[in-house]
């Protein structure tokens, strides 16, 4: 079997948590096939795992946003300190720095303080009384709060930022409330970099600043947007689509609140709903994967999602089992550009998980499960989800 034409995106899943059904299709077909991306530009797809991770650890594929198109046009290269559209060797100088604040000490108080913010949120939710929408109430605090605790947000300003963080991160908003969030959001993380310049604290960014390292206060200001950004819709979104899940699936929830297996469990989430469905790498030269040539300037989406429901590396791919040993998922990427904050997106896991479910035991969907709306594209989640507990909804 030969997929011969090809595949168009956006694309569509049947379920809720699953990959685009195409995708899935071609799989079984061949390893890497052709795609249009939604600017008409001809490139490939790449579904397997194993493929997936060659990819992903082969240098002749670039990371470099400039070598990319969005809408027929050239995307600009990636703003300094923003080092996830770089490649080595201005990748290897940012992450390196970066690697040094994720210290063991730092991420044991940040967990301390994690559970106190879940505790803190499920205290007003109770408050407030049921029904509620997890997602503004909790899904979004958390990481939002727990960004501040990293960065180092002064305590003043903390609210402020987690509710600017909160609109830059929702799919409700207006393209207006996004930018005058996130105006606001780098405006106030300039002055914060100044701030810890000539007064260094004990957190990531008074680390980096204090560090005499040649970071340019713009340098400075854009990587702790880019940890701002990259650990906190991805982190609602597992929350919020990975409480869906459960509640779908409420014989597995008893394994999130045992400190024996919850670690287990949260990978199997991980991997069975990939919240960053794909990435794009650009082949610097004539490349052959799996038999197909992939020629200079052509594009590739790697299919993380699809990678990971491979039956080839996970038995029963397609069905959500706790119990199982998810080790070497693709939803934390893989090679060098493997996301950095994953230890701490764990942490924010397996407390946000445990904490929601031993407060509320009989936590359920407040509305029928159809209509949940998921968000289907690059990032898959979930803006609202309205959920109740108790005897009787208000």
């Amino acid at each position: 079997m030969t997929v011969r034409e090809p595949l168009s995106l956006p694309m569509t899943a049947t379920g809720p948590f699953d990959p685009p059904d195409q995708i899935m299709a071609m799989r079984e077909a061949q390893p890497i096939a052709r795609v249009r991306f939604e600017h008409g530009d001809l490139g490939w797809v790449i579904a397997r795992h194993e493929t997936i991770r060659h990819v992903l650890t082969d240098p002749r594929f670039s990371a470099r946003q400039e070598l990319r198109r969005d809408a027929g046009e050239t995307l600009p290269p990636a703003p300094p300190g923003v080092f996830i559209g770089m490649d080595p060797p201005d990748h290897t100088r940012y992450r390196h720095l970066l690697i040094g604040q994720f210290t063991v000490r730092r991420m044991k108080l940040l967990t301390a303080r994690i559970e106190e913010i879940a505790r803190e949120h499920l205290d007003r939710m109770e408050a407030a009384g049921s029904p509620a929408d997890l997602i503004p109430a909790y899904a979004a605090p958390i990481p939002a709060m727990t960004i501040c605790e990293l960065l180092g947000v002064p305590y003043d300003f903390r609210d402020e930022f987690a509710r600017q963080a909160t609109t830059m991160a929702r799919a409700d908003t207006t393209m207006e409330e996004k930018r005058q969030a996130v105006s606001g959001i780098i405006s106030h993380l300039a002055d914060l970099v100044r701030q810890k310049r000539s007064a260094p604290t004990d957190d990531l960014l008074g680390g980096l600043a204090s560090e005499g390292n040649d970071l340019t206060e713009e340098e400075l200001a854009n990587m702790a947007f880019l940890l701002l950004g990259g650990g906190l819709g991805t982190t609602v979104d597992m929350l919020g689509l990975g409480t869906f899940a459960l509640l779908r699936h409420p014989e597995q929830i008893p394994r999130l609140t045992d400190p024996e297996t919850v670690d287990h469990a949260v990978e199997e989430l991980l991997r069975y709903l990939t919240t960053v469905r794909g990435t794009i790498r650009t082949a610097l030269e004539d490349v052959e994967v799996d038999g197909a040539q992939i020629r200079a300037g052509e594009s590739v989406l790697v299919s993380l999602a699809v990678g990971n429901r491979d039956a080839a590396r996970y038995a029963d791919p397609d069905t959500l089992d706790v119990s199982r040993s998810a080790a070497g998922h693709l939803s934390f990427g893989h090679g060098i550009h493997q996301c950095l904050g994953q230890q701490l997106a764990r942490v924010e896991m397996r407390v946000g998980f445990a904490e929601l479910f031993r407060r509320f035991p009989d936590l359920r969907l407040a509305v029928a499960a159809d209509d949940v709306r998921v968000r289907d594209d690059i990032f898959h989640g979930v803006d609202q989800l309205p959920v109740a507990w108790g005897a009787a909804s208000r």
